[in-house]
Formats: C-alpha cells, sequence, structure tokens
C-alpha cells in the first residue's frame, strides 16, 4: 500500500512552485515596495489558525489525517466558522507568500491549491464524517460554511 500524500506536503509544493514562478515567469510585480511585507499577516494569521485546529483536534483525541476515521466531530474553535479551518489556514498563509512575492504568478497557484484540496481531501472527508456522525454532521455542515 501506497503512504498517502498529506495536505502539508501539497502546500510545501504550492509554496516552491510559487517560488520559482516569482523567480523565473514573475509576469508584472503588483505589490511592491514595502507593501509586500503585509504578506506576513495572512502568512502568520494562516498559520496560526492551522495550529489552533491542530491543537482542537488533540485535545479531542481525534486524528488530524485526511482518511482516518474520526473519533469525535470538532464544532468548537475556529469550526464555529468554517468546516475546514486548517485547509482555509493553508489557503490564507499561501495567500501572504504570493503578496510577499508580489509578482503576479504565485497568486494563480493559490485557487490551483483551494481547488486540490477542495477535490482532493474535502470531498472524501465530509463523505466519511457524515457516515460516521450522520446527522450530528449534517447539522453542523447546515450551520457552518465549508470555507468561511
Amino acid at each position: 500500500m501506497r503512504k498517502p500524500i498529506y495536505p502539508p506536503v501539497y502546500w510545501l509544493l504550492s509554496i516552491a512552485v510559487m517560488l520559482s514562478l516569482h523567480f523565473l515567469m514573475p509576469i508584472r510585480q503588483v505589490v511592491q515596495g514595502r507593501s509586500r511585507y503585509l504578506g506576513v499577516i495572512p502568512l502568520l494569521a494562516g498559520l496560526a489558525v492551522v495550529l489552533w485546529a491542530a491543537g482542537i483536534f488533540r485535545r479531542a483525541g481525534t486524528t488530524i489525517k485526511p482518511f482516518e476515521k474520526s473519533s469525535a466531530l470538532v464544532v468548537q474553535g475556529p469550526y464555529r466558522f468554517s468546516r475546514n479551518p486548517i485547509y482555509l489556514g493553508l489557503v490564507g498563509g499561501l495567500l501572504g507568500i504570493a503578496i510577499l512575492a508580489g509578482s503576479v504568478t504565485p497568486f494563480l497557484v493559490v485557487p490551483l491549491f483551494a481547488y486540490l484540496v477542495d477535490r482532493r481531501f474535502i470531498s472524501a472527508e465530509e463523505a466519511q464524517l457524515r457516515q460516521t456522525f450522520g446527522s450530528e454532521y449534517d447539522a453542523f455542515s447546515a450551520r457552518v460554511r465549508r470555507w468561511l
């Protein structure tokens, strides 16, 4: 059986692609000068959300790994606002990196990463949570959006 590739690997690969595009095919600088440093805000905020959500998983005693069966439905903390705050935090981190780079091409990777995690992970995870938690998950997904 092949070892699964988890979202942080895709995130790091996305960063590598973003930086490669920035340095090899920057197209046009859209965020210039010191304004680029504003990218630190979404980068750090995204990472903080990821760590916050991961800590809640740990305290709930359930797995954070995609495709593994959850033992608890986590609905507190950032899960009050998004069913997928970890993926949202990763997207925010990529947005911050794109702002730090400042050229157009890194921004192109951000929606591609969001699409990838939506198709590769979120759909399967939600189906598994629905199967495991039934109406409890249905009620959660009815009141909390997938992204924001």
